[in-house]
């Protein structure tokens, strides 16, 4: 808390100040050293402070102002309303008064010096250029490093920007920084092209990279650029970089490259370093090397919470329960009082015993330690009570959460289904519908346990319009508890209904019509979601003439209504086949009052570019705009449309309309499970160690998709 000034004091300076107020030319009067030492002398609060920023504002006397913001930092009144918004007001009015260089310079050194103030350290980074103000290189690196604690990934790019422009690219500290940024907001094509064009790298430059792969999920880069760094000896590895490496052999749960990292850590004399020692236990126990883990702990001399927690949170996961157990009764003894993470482990080890009365007492310590509010560990209590058949005392629990999130609510309708009480469970369903929480499959899953149990058709289909309605109907996990429910229900009809779908969106579009002829020839009748199912089977398998017969006997046959998500699904097909003016065709003639999808729109424009259509294009685009304006999807779509048709600065146009709406733009990517490991593989990414054998597999494919493409076009 900052002390109050003594109130005579405090009427003297303010004479003072108001006397150099007043005399001679205002806007020199601070600059003065006799008034520079009133300042440093005055008294300031939170009620004298916002007067005398004001007074700087209106005499555009930055350094003046610079040097009470300080003062207010250090005196800890940063917080208060009335002193934050006045250095605001201080600068904009300032703006556009003064260009001297040094004066902003000072104070976006102070500013962006400070945690707390960097925020508007950038907003008034940006004042100075706007001013005309030439920003030195030390500010540079300082809105560099703001963006990327922040996440301020445009800004970023736009200090890149200057940073060209001005000529200060091949300075290591801004290329540092700008790596930093990158690898920080996981972009790391532009991470790499920046490591690659850093002629002279150091500690900091590796450390960034191989940090930013373990970061991304691509563990096995940051291990082979670490590889790189030791065999070229560019650098001597420090203890940052030794913590990222071992963050990448974590994610790879493999304990071999970490044993190396280890031997190379025990060369330096960095295995005591508590730091490095608990990224050691940590990556151990996650490789489930317990008794590395355990001579990694004891090499750690001065051990913190974290230390300890790393190793219990390896030995429950090696479901070692009672020596987990043993380490905190050790821990206390130490005198390390439990954080969230130590609770977490200690709940796991109570749910996997059925440890009801272990369970309570852990309780009773996140009350008393104040974890009360903390999501993470209530949820875990909960899921323990649940697991031990303490479902009362979870309910309880439920019912005084202030906060709840999906894993509250799952957790709780898993514990109702599987203590045989279904009813309860599906209460609960509806007390989260009617609080307009959108449920994810893992609730789906517990809601369709529930309904099964209780053979409620109603409900069931019920649920099956939410899964339908949330696009959930397509994951296997709930398109097997659907199929399992009805048939439970002794609904063959939706039974089924969902075994067409999920035939569907599974690629399998001859499986699906033979099904559903399979389901005619039952004498069971299709509604309009087994029509849609159809639709999008056959759009997604090339299969346009059996999917316009469809449309047009299924609903005549049965008298069915077509739905604007029956013509969404029916334009998409047409556009994915290359009929763009059959699709617009089928736009055009829409019954009134119904209208079609962004979805299909964008579809509608992906046809436009792939064929030609540049008019048709752009009036899809205008459409998908509307539709989805916070989406960067239909301007990148726009912009291939026009490069493709050699319309550069149109293309260009679009992608600079996504940067200024800051609109975001997820790279694709594909993933596969090899040896249980993730390979994820993203666009423009060749940062994958067999990335030259992997393009040559594809573009093998390729031509055997073009040749047999051929064949068939001959036949």
């Amino acid at each position: 808390m900052p002390s109050s000034s003594i109130s005579s004091k405090r009427a003297v300076d303010y004479s003072a100040f108001e006397l150099t107020d007043s005399n001679g030319p205002a806007s020199s009067a601070f600059d003065c050293p006799l008034s520079l030492t009133l300042a440093a002398a005055m008294a300031i609060d939170s009620d004298s402070l916002p007067r005398m920023l004001k007074w700087c504002a209106g005499v555009a006397c930055l350094r003046g102002g610079a040097s009470l913001h300080a003062r207010a930092v250090k005196g800890g009144f940063e917080a208060s309303t009335s002193t934050a918004n006045s250095p605001g007001e201080l600068l904009r009015q300032s703006m556009g008064t003064t260009k001297d260089s040094v004066s902003w310079n000072a104070m976006l050194h102070g500013f962006l010096s400070g945690g707390a103030a960097r925020e508007e350290g950038l907003a008034l980074f940006t004042a100075a250029r706007a001013a005309g103000s030439e920003l030195n290189l030390s500010n540079l690196v300082l809105a560099l490093q703001a963006c990327w604690k922040l996440g301020a990934t445009l800004e970023a790019l736009v200090i890149h920007g200057l940073v060209v422009r001005n000529g200060a690219s091949s300075h290591l500290p801004i290329q540092n920084s700008l790596l930093c940024s990158y690898a920080k907001s996981r972009d790391m094509g532009s991470a790499q092209q920046m490591f690659d064009e850093i002629p002279h790298r150091d500690m900091i430059s590796w450390s960034a990279l191989i940090g930013g792969y373990a970061q991304c999920g691509e563990p096995e880069a940051g291990l082979r650029w670490f590889q790189e760094m030791v065999s070229s000896r560019s650098a001597e590895p420090d203890g940052v970089t030794l913590v990222n490496v071992l963050q990448a052999c974590s994610c790879l749960e493999d304990a071999e490259p970490g044993e190396m990292i280890h031997a190379h850590a025990i060369r330096r004399g960095f295995q005591h370093d508590v730091f490095l020692g608990n990224s050691l236990i940590s990556m151990y126990s996650k490789c489930l090397a317990l008794g590395s883990a355990r001579r990694a702990f004891a090499e750690v001399h001065r051990k913190n919470v974290v230390s300890w927690n790393s190793l219990l949170s390896g030995l429950v996961h090696g479901e070692l329960h009672s020596e987990a157990l043993s380490l905190f009764d050790s821990m206390r003894r130490a005198g390390f009082a439990e954080d969230e993470v130590t609770l977490v482990s200690l709940l796991h080890t109570c749910r996997s015993h059925q440890h009801g009365v272990r369970c309570r007492s852990i309780h009773s310590v996140a009350t008393r330690r104040g974890f009360e509010s903390n999501m993470v560990v209530v949820n875990t209590i909960l899921d323990a009570y649940c697991k031990c058949g303490l479902v009362g005392l979870a309910s309880r629990l439920f019912g005084a959460m202030n906060d709840r999130n999906l894993i509250s609510w799952s957790t709780m309708m898993m514990g109702f289904s599987d203590s045989g009480q279904p009813d309860e469970a599906v209460s609960l369903f509806g007390d989260m519908m009617l609080a307009d929480v959108r449920p994810n499959s893992v609730i789906l899953l517990s809601i369709l346990q529930a309904c099964s149990a209780l053979v409620e058709i109603k409900l069931l289909r019920s649920i099956h319009g939410v899964a339908f309605r949330n696009g959930l109907t397509g994951e296997l996990a709930v398109g097997t508890a659907l199929l399992d429910a009805y048939a439970k229900c002794g609904e063959i009809e939706s039974s089924s209904n969902a075994m067409i779908a999920a035939l569907g969106v599974n690629g399998r579009p001859r499986e699906t019509l033979a099904l559903f002829r399979e389901m005619e020839f039952r004498g069971v009748k299709p509604n309009e979601v087994t029509v849609l199912s159809l639709l999008s089977a056959c759009s997604h398998g090339g299969m346009v003439e059996e999917g316009l017969s469809c449309f047009g006997d299924v609903f005549s046959r049965y008298s069915l209504s077509p739905s604007p998500e029956h013509y969404s699904c029916l334009v998409d097909m047409l556009a994915r086949a290359g009929d763009v003016g059959g699709a617009w065709k089928v736009i055009e003639e829409l019954p009134v009052g119904l209208t079609v999808g962004a979805a299909a729109w964008g579809s509608l424009l992906s046809a436009c570019r792939s064929h030609g259509h540049w008019e048709l294009g752009e009036r899809a685009l205008s459409r998908v705009v509307e539709l989805e304006q916070s989406e960067a999807s239909g301007y990148l779509l726009a912009s291939n449309m026009y490069a493709m048709g050699g319309e550069k600065r149109a293309s260009a146009r679009m992608r600079m309309m996504v940067k200024e709406r800051g609109l975001r733009v997820a790279p694709g990517f594909s993933s596969v499970s090899l040896d249980r490991r993730l390979h994820r593989f993203v666009a423009g990414d060749d940062s994958h160690p067999r990335s030259v054998e992997i393009r040559s597999t594809v573009g093998h494919l390729h031509l055997c998709m073009r040749a047999s493409s051929d064949e068939k076009a001959v036949d």
